[in-house]
């Protein structure tokens, strides 16, 4: 029987790994990971991001901490909309539109 010669597979965290490792990671993608990064989908509905990682003996996914600011898209939404679903400030834009134009009716004259 023949050993086997596959590598070990192991999903781990950044922080996880010895710190040559994660000197070696960031020598490994030095423009950053968002090239290599992948979405991981758990079964849960729960999801992490990851990048790819090999050492002699071993495959790594290794997940990447990714703040997603979802925050700023809903306080601009926000600043946009009144309880009523109007956009804000529409009755001043069409008011400014109607006052342009009666300056052009006078012009005519």
């Amino acid at each position: 029987m023949t050993p086997n010669s596959t590598k070990k597979r192991l999903v781990t965290n950044i922080h996880n790994l010895a710190a040559e490792q994660q000197e070696e990671l960031k020598n490994l993608y030095p423009k950053g990971f968002s090239d290599v990064m992948m979405r991981i989908d758990k079964p849960n509905g729960d999801f992490f991001y990851a990048v790819p990682y090999e050492t002699a003996d071993t495959c790594y996914l290794v997940k990447i901490d990714v703040k997603i600011d979802d925050s700023a898209a809903d306080a601009a939404e926000d600043d946009y909309y009144d309880g009523d679903d109007e956009i804000k400030g529409t009755d001043e834009i069409s008011d400014d539109a109607g006052a342009m134009g009666d300056d052009d009716d006078d012009m005519d004259d």
